[in-house]
């Protein structure tokens, strides 16, 4: 082996030096966090009636115990209302922007150190933001408001999957300490309603419009992955007829109601059931049901009325 100069020595050892001052870099992440550890779900629901829409929201999570059951200090939350559809909030196509500012309060009044607020709209996204309300009122609460790009999707398996075995999925919404569902109540020509586990459909990247085939068990498959800790649901408004992304006025039925809990499931069989539907009779809740992600039998779920 040759011997290195005394030059080489000298520099390769002050390299050495300087390297042990340098901060360790930290291993690329390689695990994202899956929803299925989050906080486990109970069949209660609150609910909410009669008022403006941040009090509905503020009686809704005292009953569930307080935004800082879920929501701790320094925690990074994801909120992910529907904001998709280039609508005001009279329409009813996107979540009521007064609900949206009150969960970003109450999630920084709770300690939260970042509140993100953000959409895959179907529309174009700068006017769906801006013509729901939900970035401005957001944004004056508090959040950031930013649109998604391409770039920050991560493919994620879907273990237990029945017709998807992976998915892209947002990186923000996998690595949030606490991810909350912003659905509003409406109509849908697919699925005949859309509320939580149709959310779901904004924190995904690809080609979505795959998911409409075997709509019922593609989204239970992404909603076996994907679990938000807290699921509130918009019924201050509800839009009957036209949706997804309705437009007409005469469609909307205002009831001044506002739902929350730990189940998903449960809040989108009670949201069902506003509509005069049976959630036994939807294909999505029914295998929601079935695979033992949330409780859709109305008399088991226990309903409190704040």
């Amino acid at each position: 082996m040759a011997m290195l100069s005394r030059r080489k020595f000298l520099s390769a050892s002050s390299k050495i030096g300087l390297l042990a001052l340098l901060p360790p870099i930290a291993p690329p992440r390689t695990q994202f966090r899956l929803f299925d550890r989050a906080y486990k779900p109970t069949p209660d629901l609150f609910v909410a009636k009669t008022g403006a829409p941040a009090e509905l929201v503020r009686r809704v999570v005292r009953g569930l115990g307080g935004m800082e059951k879920f929501v701790h200090k320094e925690d990074v939350v994801v909120l992910k209302p529907n904001m998709s559809w280039d609508r005001t909030p009279a329409q009813g196509a996107n979540t009521n922007p007064e609900v949206v500012a009150e969960v970003v309060r109450l999630c920084l009044k709770a300690g939260a150190k970042k509140v993100r607020v953000f959409d895959r709209t179907c529309n174009e996204a700068r006017r769906s933001y801006e013509h729901s309300g939900i970035a401005e009122a957001a944004k004056k609460a508090g959040a950031d408001v930013y649109y998604v790009y391409k770039r920050n999707y991560v493919r994620v398996k879907i273990p237990n999957g029945e017709r998807l075995h992976s998915w892209r999925i947002n990186k923000d919404v996998l690595n949030a300490d606490v991810l909350i569902n912003l659905p509003t109540a409406k109509n849908h020509s697919i699925s005949k309603i859309t509320l939580g586990i149709k959310n779901l459909m904004g924190y995904l990247g690809d080609d979505r419009g795959k998911i409409h085939r075997h709509f019922s068990q593609k989204i239970v498959d992404i909603a076996s992955i994907l679990r938000p800790q807290l699921t509130i649901l918009d019924a201050t408004r509800l839009l009957l007829r036209n949706g997804p992304q309705g437009g007409n006025l005469d469609d909307v039925r205002w009831i001044y109601t506002v739902v929350g809990g730990t189940d998903m499931v449960a809040v989108d069989a009670y949201g069902a059931s506003l509509f005069g539907l049976d959630p036994e009779t939807l294909g999505f809740l029914e295998e929601a049901y079935k695979r033992g992600l949330g409780e859709i039998d109305l008399k088991k779920i226990r309903i409190h009325k704040v």
